[in-house]
């Protein structure tokens, strides 16, 4: 009768530690399963965030380049009333600079024309 008791208080433990391990594995597939889906989530967010560095990259470089041909454009009385501009507006220098270089941008079409013109003729 012991040895019989015995068995079943070995089964009963032994099964208990099963269950144990089990849960575990089941702990450990349900943090593997979330790690999974959080890479995955964050690979995505990195190729989302690549593209939009990458597009910013390529519209800083089109504003350098706008930015050179109206500082080569401007006549220097524009310059100076540009950056004359700049350093009286309460507002900081990048959000003032649009609306500078849209009005050197809006003076700009009368001077091309005649430079346009010399070579040509």
């Amino acid at each position: 009768m012991k040895v019989v008791l015995d068995l079943e208080e070995h089964l009963k433990s032994s099964s208990g530690a099963q269950r144990r391990r089990h849960r575990q594995q089941d702990r450990r597939q349900a943090m593997d399963l979330v790690k999974s889906h959080l890479m995955y989530a964050v690979r995505e967010e990195v190729e989302v965030l690549k593209e939009q560095i990458k597009e910013l990259i390529e519209k800083n470089n089109q504003l350098e380049q706008e930015n050179n041909l109206l500082k080569t454009l401007a006549s220097p009385e524009q310059l100076a009333q540009f950056q004359a501009q700049l350093q009286t507006s309460p507002s900081p220098a990048a959000s003032s600079q649009p609306q500078g270089t849209t009005a050197a941008a809006a003076q700009q079409p009368p001077q091309p024309a005649p430079q346009g013109s010399g070579p040509s003729a």
